[in-house]
């Protein structure tokens, strides 16, 4: 894949003088469009985050419009194909995990770092939306076992004290922070 020879603009499909929020928002709707996981295309997905990666920057966005306008060659410094080495988590990411570890951790979305234990204990609902999911699927027999574990054999909220629980207060009662 050659980097340097794309727009980027023209990859997310936006204009140049769009707003970082506009350009977030066609990265978005492009991720999901061409995402291999869902059935996309590979080498799409390497051009829309390597040109997300560069635009979604202020200063790669700044370095890359000068090397653009200027006509200069854009030179490996100004696109990142990489991921960053220390990553901050996401605003809506569920915070430190709680309560003892067990079964697969999770390396991404909001419950990265969380073992699917735990995030059964705190969200099972959560659990079954990725047992349905491209990305989640192989994952099916290890969820299938720890909600029943969880749920106790007839499948209720027995170990929660009542079925009538509800995943915030099971939330609050486990430390998590509900925004």
């Amino acid at each position: 894949m050659e980097t340097a020879s794309q727009d980027h603009y023209r990859v997310l499909q936006v204009d140049p003088g769009a707003e970082v929020d506009v350009i977030q928002a066609a990265y978005r709707v492009l991720a999901r469009r061409y995402h291999p996981d869902l059935a996309g295309d590979d080498t799409v997905m390497k051009r829309i985050n390597a040109a997300w990666e560069v635009l979604g920057d202020k200063e790669r966005r700044a370095g890359y419009d000068r090397a653009r306008v200027g006509g200069g060659s854009l030179t490996q410094s100004a696109i990142v194909t990489s991921e960053p080495a220390g990553r901050a988590a996401t605003p809506d990411h569920a915070g430190p995990p709680r309560g003892r570890p067990f079964g697969t951790v999770l390396t991404y979305g909001r419950y990265e770092g969380w073992s699917l234990g735990q995030v059964a204990l705190v969200d099972p609902e959560f659990l079954e939306w990725m047992r349905s999911v491209p990305g989640g699927r192989y994952l099916r027999p290890e969820i299938d076992a720890i909600l029943r574990e969880v749920r106790g054999p007839l499948g209720g909220a027995a170990k929660f004290g009542s079925a009538a629980v509800s995943t915030a207060q099971r939330m609050r009662e486990a430390g998590v922070l509900i925004g």
